[in-house]
């Protein structure tokens, strides 16, 4: 997947459209309200369920970078073991470029397996759409040493807002392991972007998560 990279490097200061639209901040508030209702009815067994297989905080929170390189804490439901990050470097990197991924990460417990599979574990993160720093629809946010290790034409990514989906998302995402690809698809969105579209990619994921297909 190799998708030409339309815009100059002078363009990674610019704002995207799509994060000044009031029908995409509507339908961000109206998607947040109904994900963070789901996400109360889910709580108690989720919570019971990640205290019985590894005991410590039900929530992870993690610094990311957002709009314009913003940073802010996201939220998610805990798929690993608490010192998850200080174990980071027993896990060899399966991606190529700015990005981490391992299909089989040793970290994760067996309630976390699930609920990255299902996507339950990024339910959390409809409270940061509320807030404004995330949008239902957009990049995947970023970690701030990801970030640092960008070079000018990645930095596109940060015109718009990091989403819960998006075109990486909706694609498959473990099925693509080259960062440049997830650059690319990124900027596929922003050339993409229309209010109809932003609601086609919600629907193209769910279908995906339904069927399970490209967690990871």
């Amino acid at each position: 997947m190799k998708l030409s990279l339309a815009y100059s490097s002078s363009a990674s200061d610019k704002t995207h459209s799509s994060a000044n639209s009031k029908a995409k901040r509507l339908i961000d508030i109206l998607g947040a309200l109904v994900g963070l209702s789901v996400t109360a009815l889910l709580f108690i067994p989720i919570a019971i369920a990640i205290q019985l297989d590894s005991s410590g905080s039900i929530f992870y929170s993690q610094m990311r970078c957002g709009l314009g390189g913003q940073p802010f804490r996201i939220w998610k439901f805990r798929s690993m073991v608490m010192n998850a990050d200080q174990l980071k470097y027993l896990v060899q990197n399966q991606a190529k470029g700015c990005i981490f991924k391992n299909q089989n990460d040793s970290r994760q417990t067996r309630v976390g397996r699930f609920l990255r599979r299902t996507s339950l574990d990024e339910f959390p993160q409809f409270w940061n759409v509320l807030k404004g720093e995330m949008s239902l629809v957009g990049t995947r946010p970023p970690t701030l040493d990801e970030v640092e290790q960008y070079h000018p034409h990645h930095r596109l990514r940060l015109c718009v807002k990091p989403g819960l989906t998006g075109e990486w998302q909706a694609c498959g995402r473990s099925d693509i392991h080259d960062f440049e690809d997830i650059v690319n698809l990124d900027i596929r969105y922003q050339q993409r972007w229309s209010v109809h579209y932003d609601i086609f990619l919600i629907f193209k994921t769910l279908w995906v998560v339904l069927g399970s297909k490209g967690a990871c």
